[in-house]
């Protein structure tokens, strides 16, 4: 007799969206065109980024689909231009309504669009969580501010990409994986797995 699979558990994404709201108050004044991880991508760009995914992804847990979640972000791609005025208040209110919205254990049900893409609602909510994380952690490594993740949210995010480590399904979205030493943190594998040099700073480029 087949033993039946263990009930899902959603995680949860408040974690990671603190982090990203520490990240996002950090964030000095004079540093909105300075380099970052994501290639040819400002810290005012990333920060347009981050304000887009959480209202898209909050979208896309409410199943209210629209503009937000139907929109391919190849096509608009983030600028520092478009960032609200008051970014530093925004941005965490939106965070705190995508948390909200995916608590809702209906959230996780059923399929959702984000991204242009229409997918799982379980999926969806991994990817959410990850693009907080992995941009958490791109935020932070451009205006020199330490970054911690819990061990929960650092394994759902390894898991979801192990799936594309091959590079199935990653041209577009995450650059060729970055190896990393055995026994390397966990945090540092998901970053090389997120396509990002784990030891990247904006002293490294100018070297």
């Amino acid at each position: 007799m087949t033993a039946p699979a263990p009930a899902f558990r959603p995680p949860d994404l408040e974690p990671v969206a603190r982090r990203m709201m520490r990240a996002v108050a950090g964030v000095p004044g004079d540093r909105l065109t300075a380099p970052t991880p994501c290639e040819g991508m400002t810290v005012g760009d990333l920060l347009h980024h981050v304000h887009g995914l959480s209202v898209a992804f909050r979208d896309a847990a409410r199943k209210d689909l629209g503009a937000a979640t139907g929109t391919d972000p190849a096509v608009r791609r983030p600028s520092a231009a478009l960032l609200p005025a008051d970014w530093r208040e925004d941005i965490p209110r939106r965070l705190h309504e995508l948390v909200t919205a995916w608590r809702d254990p209906g959230a996780w049900e059923g399929v959702t669009q984000a991204g242009g893409v229409t997918l799982p609602a379980e999926v969806a909510g991994r990817v959410a969580l990850n693009e907080l994380l992995l941009h958490g952690w791109d935020l932070a490594r451009a205006t020199g501010q330490e970054y911690r993740c819990d061990e929960a949210s650092l394994r759902v995010s390894a898991g979801l990409l192990e799936q594309s480590a091959d590079g199935t399904g990653r041209e577009g979205i995450f650059g060729p994986v970055v190896g990393v030493p055995p026994g390397a943190p966990l945090l540092d594998r998901v970053v090389g797995l997120g396509g990002r040099r784990p030891d990247w700073s904006p002293a490294a480029l100018r070297e």
